[in-house]
C-alpha cells in the first residue's frame, strides 16, 4: 500500500513540475513566470521528497530527503524574492494583465510593456525604416 501512495505522490509531483515548466513558457512577464515556477516547483519537488521518504530503505535516505525539502522550502521564497526585486530594479516591464495595489508607487513607478503599433495604423518602427533605407 505504501508503494501505491508513493507512486501517486511521484505522479502528482511530476504533474506539478510539468505545470511549473509550462508556466515558464506561457506566462507573459518575468514576475508571473517567477511566481509560477517557484510555487508549483516547490510543491512538485516536495511531493517527490515525501514519496522518497515513504519508500526509503533506511533512515539516512529519509533524513536526506528531509534536508532537501527543508533546503527547498527555505531557499525558494528567498530566491524568488531576489529575482523579482532585481527585475524590478532593472526596469523589467510588467505585462498589461498585471494589476498594482495602491501604495506600490513608493517603490517607484512600474513600467508597462511597450507595444509596437501596427503598420496598418500608420506607424513604422525604426527597425523597419532602417531596413527600407538600406535596400
Amino acid at each position: 500500500m505504501i508503494e501505491w501512495i508513493a507512486a501517486f505522490l511521484v505522479l502528482l509531483g511530476g504533474a506539478f513540475s510539468v505545470i511549473a515548466a509550462l508556466g515558464l513558457v506561457r506566462m507573459p512577464d518575468v514576475y508571473i513566470r517567477m511566481h509560477s515556477s517557484t510555487k508549483t516547483g516547490t510543491v512538485g519537488l516536495g511531493l517527490l521528497c515525501i514519496a522518497l521518504m515513504l519508500v526509503a530503505d533506511g533512515w539516512f535516505q529519509v533524513v536526506e530527503a528531509m534536508i532537501i525539502l527543508l533546503f527547498l522550502l527555505i531557499t525558494a521564497p528567498i530566491g524568488a524574492h531576489l529575482i523579482g526585486r532585481a527585475s524590478y530594479a532593472a526596469g523589467v516591464p510588467f505585462s498589461d494583465a498585471t494589476t498594482f495595489e495602491p501604495g506600490c508607487e513608493t517603490f517607484g513607478t512600474p513600467r508597462r510593456e511597450e507595444k509596437p503599433l501596427n503598420e496598418s495604423e500608420g506607424d513604422i518602427s525604426p527597425s523597419h525604416q532602417s531596413q527600407e533605407g538600406s535596400s
